[in-house]
C-alpha cells in the first residue's frame, strides 16, 4: 500500500528516451516506458495517492548542447523541451482514462494553463495527475530546482526522483565504458546535510539545499522498470532516501 498522500514525481527526460546500444539517447521516447508510467501512476491514484509530475528535457535538450548561446537562451530552449515532455505524458495519461493537464509559469495558453498551485492542489484533490511544464519559468534554474520549489507550493509529502540511476553513490559509479562498478557503494539513507559535505550531486546544490531547508525528504531510484514508481512510492528499499533528518549514512 502506498505510504504517501501526495507526491511529486520528477522524471529524468533521458529515463524516457529509447537508448542506443552505446547508452545514447536514440528515439526520444521509449513508449514501453511511458506506458508504463502512466500504468504505474494509474495504479498510486487508485490506492489513494495523489500524483503532480516535473520532467526534465534531456532526451530533448541539455544546455551543454547550446555551446556559444548566451546560458539564458539555452535554459529557454530546455524549458520548450519539458513540453514536449509534458505534452506527450498528458496525451499517455489521457488515452489511458486519466484526467491530466499541464501547468506552465510563461504562457502557452493553447497548451497549458496557467500555473497556479492552488488549482494544481485542486485537481490533485479531484484525482487528477497535474503537469509542471517548463521550469520555474527563469533561467540558471534546473529542473531538480523547479521539482523543490512546486513540491513546496503544493505540501508534497515527499519528492520521488526517477533518474537513469538507482540512488546516491559514494562516487561516481560509472566506469569509462559507462557500466556500473559494484565496488562503489550505494546509500541507503543519507541526509542532505551529508550530501552537501562530501559533494555528492544527488540534485544540483541549491536544489538541496532547498530540500533541507523546506523540510522535504526525496527518494532517488531509477525507472529502468516503470513499477520502480510504486515501489518507491510504497517504501520498498529500491533506491536512496535523502533526508532532513541527522541521520548516519547506511550504505546497500
Amino acid at each position: 500500500m502506498a505510504r504517501y498522500k501526495r507526491i511529486l514525481l520528477k522524471l529524468s527526460g533521458e529515463a524516457i528516451a529509447k537508448k542506443n546500444p552505446d547508452g545514447s539517447v536514440g528515439e526520444i521516447f521509449d513508449e514501453h516506458i511511458i506506458s508504463g508510467i502512466t500504468d504505474a501512476v494509474a495504479e498510486l491514484i487508485r490506492k489513494g495517492t495523489q500524483v503532480a509530475i516535473v520532467i526534465g528535457a534531456g532526451n530533448i535538450w541539455r544546455g551543454a548542447y547550446g555551446k556559444g548561446l548566451k546560458r539564458a537562451r539555452a535554459d529557454q530552449m530546455g524549458m520548450l523541451g519539458t513540453m514536449i515532455n509534458c505534452l506527450r505524458l498528458e496525451d499517455a495519461f489521457e488515452k489511458s482514462g486519466i484526467e491530466a493537464r499541464v501547468m506552465s509559469p510563461i504562457a502557452m495558453n493553447s497548451f497549458a494553463e496557467p500555473y497556479d498551485f492552488r488549482k494544481a492542489a485542486e485537481r490533485l484533490d479531484s484525482g487528477g495527475v497535474v503537469i509542471f511544464g517548463c521550469g520555474t519559468g527563469m533561467p540558471f534554474v534546473t529542473t531538480d530546482t523547479t521539482v523543490v520549489v512546486r513540491a513546496a507550493e503544493i505540501d508534497a509529502d515527499i519528492i520521488m526522483m526517477a533518474k537513469n540511476i538507482d540512488g546516491v553513490y559514494e562516487k561516481d559509479p560509472r566506469g569509462p565504458d559507462g557500466k556500473i562498478d559494484p565496488s562503489v557503494k550505494r546509500f541507503r539513507v543519507i541526509s542532505y546535510d551529508e550530501c552537501l559535505k562530501r559533494d555528492l550531486k544527488a540534485t544540483d546544490t541549491y536544489a538541496t539545499s532547498l530540500a533541507k531547508d523546506r523540510n522535504i525528504d526525496m527518494y532517488i531510484f531509477a525507472l529502468s522498470e516503470p513499477g520502480n514508481i510504486i515501489r518507491a512510492a510504497e517504501g520498498q528499499e529500491i533506491g536512496t532516501l535523502v533526508t532532513c533528518a541527522d541521520v548516519e549514512p547506511s550504505v546497500y
